[in-house]
């Protein structure tokens, strides 16, 4: 299992989550297209964005990931790209500011459109289909030609993620991202929420302390910090045939990168040790992801920490925590433990999105109470053990959405259908979005204090 890695050799091992195509020679006819097509990303970016991270483990930078829980070929416009790009600029803010820290900005963008499904078909009204699997696979409408896996859609994704890239690097970098923007990007709707006041009032802090930078000679013109930020990409790595006709030779590095995103990463159905995803993932040299679930065993964690990250670089490695609120104390310490004393260096994240999944009034949702105490207690776990509480990985939009209950607008099941938009998993909105970056900042704080004053915040 450990031998010679090649693009390909995924191939030979056993694999999940993977659609079934009825026409092999087209499906061959794409990946060989596909292969010759321009690189989305570059290996240069892909280790600036692992050497973040590597900060982002050591306590010295935290990680913010957050995105679409799928995206879809229908919603390919600027304005929804825009809106989410904003809420995680304005997320970064919260944080940078109100934890005195530098943020990682990592999106779920400009290639999520694989999902995996818990069950092979779907049935309706005694009619069974394969299973939706994500627009790069198939289409979501429940008819026989829509649910057949199309590998002409694996073109059409390639160049809506290229799109995608392209208005998402002028953002970072022409000046949308400008600090001096920061009470511009306050979205509309968010008027209407308590969060707006606050956000208002640090974006007032920013104002002065921008006043007082360009008295003394630093602005916009001579400070790139200050007029652009560094943003990047990630997806899961699911649909193998994808990333492979993807993935280049760096004759810079003298590696090979998967050159669909900055950053893949592997999902809890799809960890297994002698798997296909974890084969492919293991050799190249993106920084990568694992999710780990409440399933996860202490010494399976640790083999496939060294599977993953054999040579234990820092910021090579991220592990996902996503155990759901009411698991977490029990789950997560022991897998922290066991990484620890393992020498494993790794990068943690938090994503209390997909333990937390119920069905309400028929809606598929997420209580943001819930999300917030899985926050909580991941702080609470690493504190406990003396790891580093790297960074949180969401699912939001910056769309007016009411797909989870709670949060400033107090969102309740009766809500849920008045603007219930996503095709998949439920998101935060941009409200819920800007209320647990102010809960991030706040532990983030709390844990960087001295222990005097930890424990007045706590009484």
């Amino acid at each position: 299992m450990s031998g010679a890695w090649s693009p390909s050799s995924w191939r030979a091992m056993p694999i999940r989550q993977v659609p079934e195509y009825p026409d092999p020679a087209a499906l061959a006819a794409v990946e060989a297209k596909l292969s010759k097509f321009p690189p989305l990303v570059f290996a240069g970016e892909c280790e600036r964005l692992k050497a973040a991270l590597a900060e982002a483990g050591e306590g010295r930078a935290f990680v913010l990931q957050g995105g679409d829980c799928a995206e879809s070929f229908a919603d390919f416009r600027a304005d929804p790209i825009r809106d989410s790009f904003r809420v995680l600029l304005q997320m970064a803010v919260i944080l940078t500011f109100g934890a005195t820290v530098p943020v990682v900005k990592l999106g779920r963008m400009a290639g999520q459109f694989a999902k995996p499904r818990s069950s092979d078909t779907e049935t309706r009204d005694g009619v069974t289909l394969p299973s939706y699997r994500g627009d790069i696979i198939n289409g979501a409408e429940f008819t026989a030609e829509a649910r057949t896996p199309d590998p002409a859609r694996m073109e059409f994704a390639y160049m809506q993620s290229a799109g995608t890239l392209n208005l998402l690097r002028a953002f970072a970098t022409g000046g949308f991202a400008d600090l001096h923007q920061v009470h511009r990007w306050n979205l509309d709707f968010l008027g209407r929420s308590s969060v707006w006041a606050r956000y208002e009032g640090l974006a007032q802090r920013i104002d002065e302390t921008l006043a007082f930078m360009a008295a003394c000679g630093m602005n916009s013109d001579n400070a790139p910090q200050i007029r652009e930020t560094a943003f990047y990409t990630s997806h899961e790595s699911l649909l193998l045939p994808y990333e492979q006709a993807l993935t280049r030779w760096s004759t810079t590095h003298n590696k090979y990168y998967a050159c669909s995103a900055h950053f893949l990463w592997i999902g809890d159905r799809t960890r297994q040790l002698d798997g296909a995803h974890v084969e492919f993932l293991r050799g190249v040299a993106n920084p990568i992801g694992l999710k780990v679930g409440p399933t996860m065993e202490p010494a399976e964690l640790v083999a496939l920490c060294h599977r993953l990250n054999p040579g234990n670089e820092m910021g090579r490695l991220t592990l996902i925590s996503r155990m759901g609120a009411s698991k977490v104390a029990a789950k997560l310490p022991p897998l922290l433990r066991a990484v620890r004393d393992a020498g494993c260096r790794v990068v943690w994240l938090c994503d209390p999105m997909h333990g937390n999944t119920t069905v309400q009034a028929g809606f598929k949702t997420r209580s943001f109470d819930d999300i917030l105490a899985e926050v909580r207690a991941f702080f609470d776990a690493h504190a406990e053990v003396g790891t580093v509480a790297g960074g949180v990985h969401v699912e939001m939009t910056g769309a007016d959405v009411t797909e989870c209950t709670g949060g400033a607008y107090r969102l309740t099941a009766a809500n849920l259908a008045e603007n219930y938009a996503t095709s998949c998993d439920p998101r935060l909105n941009a409200a819920q979005s800007l209320e647990l970056a102010f809960l991030s900042a706040e532990e983030l704080k709390l844990r960087r204090a001295s222990p005097s004053r930890r424990a007045r915040a706590a009484e």
